[in-house]
Order: C-alpha cells, then sequence, then structure tokens
C-alpha cells in the first residue's frame, strides 16, 4: 500500500473516530440514566483515545492527521441533540442513536481491514475493531434491557 492510501485510510478511521467522540458527548449530555451518562462519556473518551492513536500513525507515514469528524456524522449528532429535547425522550432512544454510529464505526474498521495495511498498522486497526464490537455489543444489550424495562 503507498504512503497516501495509508494516510487517506487512517484519516478516514480517525474521522470516525471523532464522529464517535462527539456522538457519544451528545448522547450522555440527553441521556436520562446516570449509568448511561457513564457509560457514554466513557466511551467518548475511548473514542479520542484511539483517534490520537491513528494520528500518530498517520504522522509516522508522513502524513497529516485530520483533527475532526464527517458532515454525516455533524449531521447524526445534531439529530441527537434534536431528539433529546423532544418530549418522550428516552434511554432507549439515545441508546438506539449509540447503536446506529457504532454500527457505522464498525462498517468503516472492516473497510479498513480490507486494505493491505503494513502489520502494526493492521494489528492497531483490528484491536480497535474489537474494542468497537465490545461496545456496540453492550450498548444494545442495554437498549435491550432498557426496552424491556419500559
Amino acid at each position: 500500500m503507498n504512503q497516501n492510501k495509508l494516510v487517506e485510510t487512517l484519516n478516514e478511521l480517525i474521522e470516525n473516530c471523532k464522529d464517535g467522540e462527539y456522538g457519544f458527548d451528545q448522547c450522555a449530555e440527553h441521556s436520562e440514566a446516570a449509568q448511561l451518562k457513564t457509560l457514554f462519556r466513557n466511551r467518548a473518551l475511548e473514542c479520542r483515545a484511539a483517534a490520537q492513536e491513528l494520528q500518530q500513525e498517520v504522522a509516522l507515514a508522513g502524513g497529516k492527521p485530520d483533527d475532526s469528524g464527517t458532515v454525516v456524522g455533524a449531521l447524526h449528532r445534531g439529530w441527537v441533540s434534536i431528539r433529546g429535547t423532544l418530549p418522550g425522550n428516552d434511554n432507549v432512544a439515545m441508546l438506539d442513536e449509540a447503536e446506529r454510529g457504532e454500527d457505522k464505526a464498525l462498517e468503516r474498521y472492516r473497510e479498513a481491514l480490507k486494505e493491505e495495511l503494513p502489520p502494526t498498522v493492521r494489528n492497531l486497526v483490528q484491536r480497535q475493531l474489537v474494542g468497537a464490537q465490545r461496545n456496540h455489543d453492550q450498548i444494545r444489550a442495554l437498549r435491550d434491557q432498557y426496552r424491556a424495562a419500559a
């Protein structure tokens, strides 16, 4: 894989992580349950740390690391913010939105792993994919739990 393609792939993952960070912050702000606020804030911090790891790899590859999310991510965060202020907002709604964001994250990580990445970068992306899958599954389980209790 040439350096430009590597930088492009990593920057797409950085944007993904930044979208996640900002999205989880929005979910934390609009969640009703303290448990979910804590979960979402922690997940935002994990996304920030993942972005920083990827930014280091971009710099090592001689590229300029992205430091913001995507337009689509911004639109999704806007929707989460609006939805959080509507009557009838509930924890299930915030978990639904968080799961939707995690679905996108998983898709982007899987796409990146289809590329011919250097071994150290592949290991990093694979490790981050495993973490994203774990978080996705946790969010889905909590959503189902809150839905059953409603």
